[in-house]
């Protein structure tokens, strides 16, 4: 099934079940910025639209009723998805709703949400940068039931550091990190490299350094 398909079938199922402003919100809200998100970079990491809910109801500490574009609800998690236009939501804010805003972010982000903001222009000129941090955010949480070699979340704490660092990254800094003497450092290294996960980079005969083998993020999910 292709992405018109699935996304049809996606606002068929939610509008079937939603009434009142609920139902309204999510005739009004979901748009063209909504559904390119889905359409540039949630289809071409995901290639479906399971646990999506189009302009999902969240409540802030007053019980004040607002709508994120998208929640994904899988059982791992709970993650919001915002595709933020400038118009919308820089230039026409003024200092209260922008302070609503950030006390809002940091309300859901203590329930147990992860908010990931996504820019209009982005999404739609640049969607690989968003489909990269996705990956990013999303990627460490989920781990593939088929994959033959779960990562552990140690090794999916290594692999984040890896990340961060921009970098190869070396014993000494998984050393420093984490606290533990160098044979230990060491042998979590080699054993990311047995399952596949680093690539060794070898200087003067020895493993000096890694890093993430391509497509490492694709084994996150």
């Amino acid at each position: 099934m292709d992405f018109e398909q699935e996304h049809q079938l996606l606002m068929e199922r939610h509008l079937s079940v939603r009434s009142g402003e609920r139902r309204g919100r999510l005739l009004r809200g979901h748009q063209y910025a909504e559904k390119l998100l889905l359409q540039n970079v949630w289809w071409p990491l995901f290639g479906n639209l399971d646990h999506l809910h189009p302009e999902y109801e969240v409540y802030d500490w007053n019980r004040k009723s607002q709508f994120l574009d998208f929640a994904f609800l899988p059982a791992y998690g709970r993650f919001g998805l915002e595709c933020d236009g400038f118009q919308s939501h820089i230039k026409d804010m003024d200092r209260e709703r922008f302070s609503y805003s950030l006390n809002r972010e940091s309300f859901l982000t203590g329930m147990g949400w992860r908010i990931i903001h996504f820019s209009f222009d982005d999404v739609q000129k640049r969607p690989e940068i968003c489909r990269m941090l996705l990956q990013m955010v999303i990627g460490p949480s989920q781990i593939r039931k088929v994959s033959p070699n779960p990562a552990s979340p140690l090794e999916r704490e290594v692999i984040r550091l890896a990340w961060n660092m921009g970098k190869p990254i070396r014993t000494k800094d998984i050393v420093n990190q984490y606290e533990v003497n160098f044979r230990t450092a060491r042998k979590w290294l080699q054993d990311m490299v047995e399952k596949g996960m680093l690539r060794p980079i070898i200087k003067n005969k020895y493993a000096c350094y890694y890093e993430p083998v391509e497509g490492l993020s694709e084994r996150l999910f």
